[in-house]
């Protein structure tokens, strides 16, 4: 009787699977775009087959040369492939599919070779990338020379600059470890380089709702002050509602923000912050929601707003103020803690609110973490969030037309006073 390995039947089928999965996305590209090219669902799956056999030889016969061989003749039929179709039709050469070929026997290998829900996870990838053509075209296009270099220089921080930094305290007070500190700078600077790319991707035609939205994510001081002055210069009389409505989107998603930058870095402070948080975060949006609808019902087009110019968020310089910013705070509340634990580390977050909110933020969760003071720490962050609604209340105030101000600050009141109410009701 023969006996059956479940083992290697699974990943053959797995392997085979895999090739159908590409296969299928260049079928239906072949199909609409290019019916002379080579690669559709039954080529793919025969590719996978022919690296799964390579792989699974190679072991049985303990010599790695067969899978080689197989790499090489799967290479030379898609290279002949290549120059075939380049003779048939030369203005649409491209290296997309014999490059996705030749992966997708790769990928039978690996995982004859053990790896097969790596090889699941890369055959997925591979098939996103080729179906989603136009939207990453679409995506580079709309991309700057400076976002390119941005994401390189958070690249470098994060893989050159990091790992050189020590990764202990250098300070008496146990407050300045370098590598913890931009290791939060970059946390904070990929966060705002992600809110501004999709602000680039979506546009800022749709309105000032995306605008709030989008530009919340990258800062939203920028977003009520860009607000503030457009009021002052919008010929519409009733632009006052849909300003407002994004200026409150903004500060909306500042809260959501605070929630989970301290999610990622310390999960426990999370649920004393959930409650004022959410409070507050819900009256920003419900008073958002009704500005938004009180100026749509005038009927007056949200893509005839002026952009807010914000400017790329990730730079070396703003990276070092942040880190300076952020070690100064840590160091006064490293200071606060020893000789007023309680009253002044609200004092603490009340100052910080005024520029930031994040640099307090990320203090306060280290302070929870080494102290196990939850609720302090939530009070303080809390205190740092209304602080920050002040100012920028402050700033509307100062630089926006009547019909705005108003708005801004009755939204303002209310989110004190709810906040306020929550921090007391949660303690």
């Amino acid at each position: 009787m023969i006996e059956v390995d479940v083992t290697v039947v699974r990943n053959f089928l797995i392997a085979i699977l895999l090739g159908a999965l590409v296969g299928i996305e260049r079928e239906k590209h072949k199909v609409a775009e290019h019916p002379y090219s080579f690669g559709g669902l039954r080529t793919f799956i025969l590719f996978a087959q022919a690296g799964a056999i390579g792989a699974w030889l190679s072991q049985h016969l303990g010599t790695p040369w067969v899978f080689v061989a197989t790499l090489v003749l799967v290479a030379v039929a898609v290279v002949a492939a290549y120059v075939m179709e380049g003779r048939i039709k030369p203005d649409s050469l491209g290296l997309t599919t014999e490059i996705a070929a030749f992966t997708v026997c790769l990928l039978g290998g690996a995982v004859m070779y053990g790896y097969a829900e790596l090889a699941v996870a890369l055959a997925i990838l591979t098939s996103a990338v080729l179906a989603f053509k136009q939207p990453l075209h679409g995506m580079v296009q709309k991309l700057g020379t400076d976002d390119l270099y941005a994401g390189l220089k958070l690249l470098i921080a994060t893989f050159i600059v990091l790992p050189l930094l020590p990764a202990k305290p250098i300070d008496p007070w146990q407050a300045f470890n370098l590598y913890k500190l931009w290791l939060l700078v970059i946390l904070i600077s990929g966060l705002s380089l992600v809110g501004y790319i999709a602000m680039r991707w979506l546009g800022t035609a749709r309105g000032t709702a995306i605008t709030g939205l989008s530009g919340g994510l990258v800062s939203s001081t920028a977003v009520s002050l860009g607000f503030a002055r457009q009021s002052r210069v919008d010929p519409d009389p009733f632009a006052g509602d849909t300003l407002a409505a994004g200026i409150l989107l903004a500060w909306g998603v500042m809260f959501a923000r605070v929630v989970i930058t301290v999610t990622i870095v310390y999960p426990p402070l999370v649920s004393g912050l959930l409650i004022p948080f959410t409070v507050m975060g819900t009256v920003t949006a419900v008073l958002a929601g009704g500005m938004y609808w009180l100026g749509n019902r005038r009927k007056h087009k949200l893509e005839q707003r002026e952009v807010v110019p914000i400017k790329n968020p990730f730079s070396l310089a703003a990276a070092t103020r942040f880190g300076l910013l952020f070690a100064l705070v840590l160091l006064v509340v490293k200071i606060t803690e020893r000789y007023a634990p309680t009253e002044g580390l609200y004092l603490v977050a009340a100052l910080a609110g005024l520029t930031d909110v994040d640099a307090i933020t990320l203090s306060m969760a280290e302070y929870a973490r080494q102290s196990s003071a939850y609720s302090t720490a939530a009070i303080a962050v809390a205190t740092a969030a209304l602080s920050n609604t002040v100012v920028k209340c402050g700033m509307v105030l100062v630089l926006g037309s009547q019909a705005l101000r108003f708005r801004i600050l009755a939204a303002t009141v209310a989110i004190l006073v709810s906040g306020v109410l929550a921090v007391l009701l949660s303690r």
